[in-house]
């Protein structure tokens, strides 16, 4: 027999609501990490934490990251992450432009730093006047501090050179291809053995909002039970160890204010963006 169509109509809803609920279902949780370091090093280390959450939530998790820091934004304002980790300048960016939600942060201070060849020609803030120096993207915490920082040293123009990958800064830095680089303080202290001890801290800055788990807003009704699942990763023996090996020192909650406290940064960010 024909169907009707007014019964080809309630099918064709009926695939489509129900359809798109398996289909939403279905879709991995994807965790989002900004690029701090190289994506082989950070889809490692995020292992531990990507386990825990697909028990806690009872379907796939993705961890995934950007080229670099501008690209991560852009991909987190598409609403392309459930969880974006990032420093507080994009986190703020991130709440005000894209409604993600402030879950938590590391208990570790977050620190910027220049980072010169011990034994090299630069030992205080004016040798690197005329000279070229290494950043992340433009839009990176550690890059727009770094530029601050040499426009209050008086050095004129100091060209700042772009780089996808944090780990390698300190490798170019020796190699005599920049005279200093901006990093954070904890990715200085995970440096290999043998390039550490030939690295010298120029310049190191206030603490600041270091990487903050942001939820995307079609979470929102789980915002609690998404905080129980990160503090329930934290006092597994897997956790603890995920935060004893980067030096993170656990997790803890925000300070009032503090992701307010990034408005200067995220308008520099937005300008590199092109986000009005």
């Amino acid at each position: 027999m024909r169907r009707s169509f007014f019964q080809l109509c309630l099918g064709a809803v009926f695939v489509a609501l129900f359809g798109a609920a398996g289909a939403e279902e279905a879709r991995p949780f994807v965790l989002g990490i900004a690029p701090h370091t190289s994506a082989r090093v950070i889809l490692e280390m995020y292992q531990p934490l990507r386990r825990s959450l697909e028990t806690s939530l009872k379907r796939p998790v993705e961890v995934q990251t950007a080229p670099d820091f501008s690209e991560f934004a852009r991909r987190a304002l598409n609403q392309d992450y459930d969880i974006a980790v990032t420093t507080g300048h994009q986190a703020r960016l991130f709440q005000t432009d894209a409604a993600y939600l402030p879950l938590l942060t590391y208990g570790a201070d977050f620190k910027a730093v220049a980072l010169v060849d011990k034994n090299g020609p630069v030992q205080t803030a004016a040798d690197l006047k005329g000279k070229s120096v290494l950043g992340l993207s433009p839009t990176s915490l550690v890059t727009l501090w770094g530029q601050q920082w040499l426009k209050k040293q008086n050095l004129g123009d100091v060209p700042v050179r772009y780089v996808s990958a944090a780990d390698s800064v300190s490798r170019q830095v020796l190699a005599g291809e920049a005279a200093a680089a901006f990093t954070s303080l904890a990715n200085y202290q995970k440096l290999p053995p043998d390039i550490r001890p030939r690295m010298r801290i120029l310049a190191e800055s206030e603490p600041m909002a270091g990487r903050v788990y942001m939820l995307n807003q079609r979470w929102s009704k789980e915002r609690k039970s998404m905080e129980k699942a990160l503090w329930a990763f934290a006092a597994t023996p897997e956790g603890k160890a995920y935060f004893e090996q980067n030096k993170l020192d656990g997790y803890r909650n925000l300070k009032p204010r503090e992701l307010e406290a990034m408005d200067p940064f995220v308008a520099e960010t937005r300008q590199a963006l092109n986000v009005k």
